[in-house]
């Protein structure tokens, strides 16, 4: 009887190896979902700091380039200021005086008179381009056309528009802006051509093409 009791212990104990280990416990107070509100406000709270870090960092940057901008343009506007009116307007343009039948005299309403005095007298060239009504060629024409461009460069010597600056050309027939078959279209055309030119144009030279060989 006492020989079978060390065989019943030996059994006891590999039945009790044979079965399986229990799993681990886990401590739920421990447990925090990603999902879980308290998780999402932090989350919220990492990022809010991170963009205040940024635009700390930032701020100054930003500042200075918009002083640098708001510096720049008030130069370019005190610049413009400083400018006279009509060189800040002025770009080319044309002014068309016209004359009565077989006249010279140059008239002009006192408005439009002092506009052209004041572009003229800013102009860099002033070009004057002298026509008549003629129907054909003949030598009557030619002297009144060129009668009127003198006459109009006359005026605007005595306004006070620099002389040398001053070009002229005339035609005495032909180069017409209306119909010149009729009277009203005739008027249209006996004209000088005022020419205004903010910047005068530069003189280039084009080289002759070298033949290939």
């Amino acid at each position: 009887m006492r020989a079978s009791l060390p065989i019943f212990a030996l059994l006891l104990a590999v039945s009790s190896c044979s079965s399986p280990p229990k799993p681990s416990t886990v401590d739920e107070s421990r447990k925090h979902p990603v999902n879980a509100a308290a998780m999402v406000e932090l989350q919220v709270c990492n990022s809010d700091l991170q963009n205040t870090r940024i635009q700390f960092y930032e701020t100054p940057r930003l500042a200075a380039s918009a002083s640098a901008s708001a510096t720049r343009l008030a130069l370019q506007l005190q610049a413009m200021s400083a400018r006279s009116p009509i060189e800040v307007e002025m770009a080319n343009a044309v002014y068309t005086v016209l004359f009565d039948f077989a006249s010279t005299q140059v008239s002009m309403p006192p408005q439009d008179a002092s506009a052209l005095i004041e572009y003229a007298r800013s102009a860099s060239l002033v070009m004057l381009r002298a026509r008549t009504d003629g129907q054909i060629e003949a030598p009557a024409e030619s002297r009144i056309a060129r009668e009127r461009a003198l006459a109009v460069r006359t005026y605007l010597v005595q306004s006070g528009v620099d002389p040398t600056r001053i070009r002229m050309t005339w035609q005495p027939v032909g180069d017409t802006v209306s119909d010149n078959g009729t009277s009203s279209g005739r008027a249209l055309n006996r004209r000088v051509e005022i020419e205004l030119y903010r910047f005068a144009p530069q003189r280039l030279t084009v080289s002759a093409a070298v033949p290939a060989l």
